[in-house]
């Protein structure tokens, strides 16, 4: 009986959490602690002291979960970048028709432009940085790769809707609408006002020439 009770015992306790469930999680509190300060600074005025400094977390933890500078900026990139793949997928899943899906993906994209214009700024120096930093190309690869797909997507569903085509592949639909996302970041910081409206419109022209 007293067995039976131990067994009823363990199997009401929580699955325990693995050593790497745990490691992940607190690289994952790391990166969102740190992401403030990225955003700030950009890749080349962040240390980790700058990083712990500005964070709850000491310098010797921050180490000790990420070797190096690069390492830490690329995880956090990772992290947030995988994030805002999925972003637009509700839309993609829900619109009835392009009209619609069209308005909700330029309504998310200004949305994102404004609010979190720090971390794609930091996202664009990484990228201009794996030009001269051998250990940032795979990760900015792999991210460049998710967005490139989320783009795929949208544009994908919207053909399906308007009974259309495609008239690009994949990385041309991405470098056409990452660059006008790339020169929004860019114009907010002087023109916060008007460059929300003038990134609409510029993609308002650009996606239906994007199908056919």
């Amino acid at each position: 009986m007293a067995v039976t009770s131990a067994s009823a015992a363990e199997a009401d306790r929580p699955a325990r959490v693995s050593g790497i469930d745990k490691i992940e999680r607190r690289r994952i509190a790391l990166a969102e602690s740190a992401l403030k300060t990225l955003g700030e600074l950009g890749y080349a005025r962040t240390s980790l002291r700058e990083i712990a400094n500005n964070s709850e977390f000491t310098h010797g933890v921050v180490h000790y979960y990420f070797r190096d500078k690069i390492d830490l900026i690329s995880y956090c990139v990772r992290y947030y970048k995988t994030k805002c793949a999925r972003r637009y997928d509700e839309v993609v899943e829900t619109a009835t028709s392009g009209e619609e899906l069209v308005t909700g993906f330029l309504a998310k994209m200004t949305q994102t432009l404004v609010d979190e214009t720090p971390m794609h700024k930091l996202w664009y120096d990484l990228r201009a940085q794996s030009m001269f930093e051998e250990q940032l190309r795979p990760d900015v690869e792999a991210i460049d790769k998710l967005l490139e797909e989320m783009i795929w997507r949208i544009l994908g569903r919207y053909a399906d809707l308007t009974a259309t085509t495609p008239t690009v592949d994949a990385p041309t639909a991405y470098a056409m609408v990452d660059g006008l996302f790339e020169q929004a970041v860019v114009g907010y910081a002087a023109n916060p006002d008007k460059t929300p409206d003038l990134l609409t419109d510029r993609l308002v022209q650009v996606l239906p020439k994007l199908t056919a």
